[in-house]
């Protein structure tokens, strides 16, 4: 049965139409499926999507869905037998290749399924993880983190209905770690979607200073309402912001939190229809959003204050060129150098398991003007 209903849910799926967003919606028309259900269900559809550049797409869908499990059970019994360059040429579309060094492991990784990140509220998270069960910690760069190895339905769980803890994946929470906040400073999270990284933030701040937090959704903004309120967090102010010259407030900030929307290339792993419905196009638009967005919140930050900029993708023109244009023409900030973090840092899924992430600094010279 699970097969058959995830064939429909690939053929809904499309560039307007996330497999993830139709599973959601499917899920919530079909009221009576089971947990074990929908996880099966689940899995078909990502593993399709993971394996479709091995796929005939003369074949059937049902017979390309079995030969996609096929792979997946092959490749978790032994990826060694899988021939490295083929990873790098079948994982991804080719252009890719020509917008990031597509490396063996990187491929390798994309193939693995995902693993699950928790983030406990400070100074807890070895009596979660004893609390939890099967989770382990991080390690001593993300002294917050587990990594969950369970089966049961998380959003469930007593501890995560009381805020003690959220679901997010590592390479997010190293975002909010090189921020560094202190507490009672002002931040402005710019584009902060459902507020993972804002509310790490405020964490990070013992709940204490201000956070702005904007997004042009309404609807993300609202769900970030919902969150601080189960995670008692109350330094938190939001603000709708559509990326133009009028900004939410004319504050100068402590540090400003630039992660901009991308082509998502780090979230892949986790993601793999938007490896097929992501293109080279949205690479170059996206990039010149990026830019924008950096320019224009880079003036909200006060002088000595810290410039942030993140973003869950690999593609040269995204990280590196957008770090040299804004080098060009912002002369005003000067590359961040603090311990264990030196102007940019890249993470890797084959690093630690988690999704892919771009992280830039700056430091706004303390005797510099006003930014043009």
């Amino acid at each position: 049965m699970s097969r058959s209903l995830a064939a429909r849910i690939i053929e809904a799926s499309g560039p307007d139409h996330p497999a993830d967003a139709c599973l959601r919606e499917f899920f919530r028309s079909e009221k009576g499926l089971l947990p074990c259900d929908k996880a099966s269900i689940s899995k078909t559809v990502f593993t399709y999507f993971r394996w479709k550049g091995w796929l005939d797409p003369q074949a059937a869908l049902p017979d390309q869905i079995r030969q996609a499990r096929q792979m997946a059970d092959a490749f978790e019994q032994d990826p060694g037998k899988f021939d490295p360059q083929e990873l790098s040429s079948r994982a991804v579309p080719g252009w890719v290749s020509e917008e990031m060094e597509v490396t063996p492991d990187w491929a390798r990784a994309l193939q693995t399924e995902p693993r699950l990140w928790l983030r406990a509220k400070s100074g807890t998270a070895p009596a979660l993880a004893s609390r939890l069960g099967r989770a382990r910690p991080a390690g001593p760069d993300f002294p917050d983190a587990l990594l969950y190895l369970g089966g049961e339905d998380l959003f469930h769980d007593k501890d995560f209905r009381e805020g003690q803890f959220e679901i997010q994946d590592l390479a997010s929470q190293a975002v909010s770690i090189q921020c560094a906040p202190r507490p009672g400073e002002k931040w402005w999270d710019t584009c902060a979607g459902e507020g993972g990284k804002t509310l790490h933030l405020s964490e990070l701040m013992q709940n204490r200073g201000l956070i702005w937090a904007s997004d042009r959704s309404e609807r993300r903004l609202a769900r970030l309402k919902a969150r601080a309120a189960r995670a008692r967090v109350f330094n938190v102010r939001l603000a709708h912001w559509e990326g133009t010259q009028r900004v939410p407030t004319r504050t100068l900030f402590d540090g400003v939190l630039v992660d901009a929307p991308c082509s998502g290339i780090g979230t892949w792993q986790r993601n793999p229809h938007a490896r097929w419905t992501t293109s080279r196009e949205d690479v170059r638009e996206l990039a010149l959003i990026q830019q924008k967005l950096l320019c224009l919140a880079a003036q909200q930050v006060k002088p000595g204050g810290k410039l942030i900029y993140s973003v869950c993708t690999l593609t040269r023109a995204e990280t590196m060129g957008v770090v040299g244009n804004f080098n060009l023409l912002m002369p005003g900030f000067v590359p961040l150098d603090e311990p264990g973090f030196k102007e940019c840092r890249t993470i890797l899924p084959q690093q630690y398991g988690c999704n892919g992430m771009f992280i830039a600094g700056w430091r706004r010279d303390a005797g510099s003007g006003k930014v043009n």
